[in-house]
């Protein structure tokens, strides 16, 4: 995107204003957005719900999360209280003739309080860059905070021309916020070249733009309005990429897109303080009764538990498979059952390790990789007898009474 001159030059430019690190840690406040896109089934968004709630989240970290609009009200009633909820997109004015629209009154009488605006998806659709500011001021004037988004796609890279392509796009907003707007707004700048396509930018070129990003602010909004608005990084950024890009000084944050629909959008989160993401913990189950058939099925519905597996000395895979299937306790199974070998159980696609040992130290629960043990067999009841689970690899063992 630039010569190494260039930057060099830009970075000391940048520095001269006091647009640095330092100025980061003081006023601007990491961020962390989650869009979800068109995805989510009612029982998916609750439990990608579920997944935020039971994580551990750095208060280090502003977060807010964009689920589909059908999800919206849903998801603001069930999320913890410390992660916001914003809208994909709304419309430039209020309610009105404007089928499939949705205006910012709308998502504020909802107590949604944030939304985004000019996604390159959206503005792929053919939206301009006037048509974006005029629902971005619209949201600010009713109360919403606005993630504003710009980017570049590759054409535009490879020519060396990503300023010339984002700059309008800043300038459009800039032209209709006032100086108190800005404190209200984000921007995201997403490199539309490297969300999805295998291609990344590296953490130097992610800073570099969001340098420059930050300088033209500067100079047509103000030297404040530059050093205090908080510019996010929207480029496929995950668990593995996100701590170097969030080292650079002018990367305040992220909007993510897939990697917000898995358990790592916590450690994007946690990425700059260290606070440690509670991980989906591996249950095994000692016994394929009516106990451990209904701990199986409570665990489905579940994303931070994984049943990955099970040891029956008695009961075969294949009727295993049956037996889940077609319980005669709990009832028909409402997902898929399937065996894919004689030592595997398939449930709604999940691959589960079955083991066949009397003696629970005898089972290699460390080969499938066992966090937790859940005993319920009723016989291994005592506690020397159910710490023989560790001998295999179990960390800890949850005895359940008959």
């Amino acid at each position: 995107m630039f010569s190494s001159k260039a930057a060099a030059a830009l970075t000391t430019r940048v520095s001269a204003r006091g647009f640095h690190a330092s100025a980061r840690a003081e006023a601007r406040k990491f961020f962390v957005g989650g869009n979800w896109k068109c995805n989510g089934t009612v029982s998916q968004a609750k439990e990608l719900v579920s997944m935020i709630n039971q994580s551990t989240l750095s208060g280090n970290t502003e977060v807010v999360i964009c689920p589909s609009q059908v999800h919206l009200q849903s998801v603001q009633s069930s999320i913890r209280g410390d992660v916001a909820v914003g809208a994909q997109d709304c419309w430039t004015t209020g309610g009105g003739a404007y089928t499939g629209e949705t205006s910012a009154d709308m998502l504020t009488d909802m107590g949604v309080s944030w939304t985004l605006v000019g996604h390159s998806e959206r503005r792929g659709k053919g939206e301009s860059d006037a048509e974006v500011a005029a629902k971005a001021k619209y949201a600010l004037d009713k109360g919403l905070k606005v993630i504003a988004c710009c980017g570049e796609p590759l054409e535009s890279r490879e020519a060396g021309t990503t300023n010339d392509f984002v700059f309008p796009q800043i300038k459009a907003y800039a032209d209709v916020f006032s100086k108190e707007d800005w404190a209200n707004v984000v921007i995201a700048y997403e490199p539309i070249w490297a969300i999805g396509t295998g291609l990344t930018a590296t953490p130097e070129q992610a800073q570099d733009t969001h340098a420059a990003i930050r300088q033209y602010l500067g100079t047509i909004a103000g030297a404040d309005v530059a050093e205090n608005t908080r510019i996010l990084y929207g480029g496929s950024a995950n668990a593995k990429t996100a701590p170097g890009l969030s080292s650079k000084e002018d990367i305040d944050g992220f909007l993510v897109g897939g990697a917000s629909l898995k358990p790592e959008f916590a450690d994007i989160i946690n990425c700059q303080d260290g606070t440690p993401s509670m991980k989906p913990v591996n249950i095994g189950i000692n016994g394929f009764g009516r106990i451990g058939r209904l701990v199986m099925r409570a665990a489905q519905n579940d994303p931070m538990v994984n049943i990955v597996a099970v040891n029956d000395p008695f009961i075969p895979v294949n009727y295993m498979e049956y037996m889940m299937e077609f319980d005669s306790t709990h009832g028909k199974y409402p997902g898929t059952v399937g065996v894919h070998d004689d030592k595997t159980i398939m449930l709604d696609g999940k691959p589960i390790t079955v083991f066949g040992e009397m003696d629970p130290a005898n089972i290699k629960w460390g080969d499938a990789d066992v966090d937790y043990v859940i005993e319920s067999t009723g016989v291994f009841t005592k506690m020397e007898a159910a710490a023989k689970h560790m001998a295999g690899g179990a960390k800890k063992v949850v005895i359940s009474a008959p």
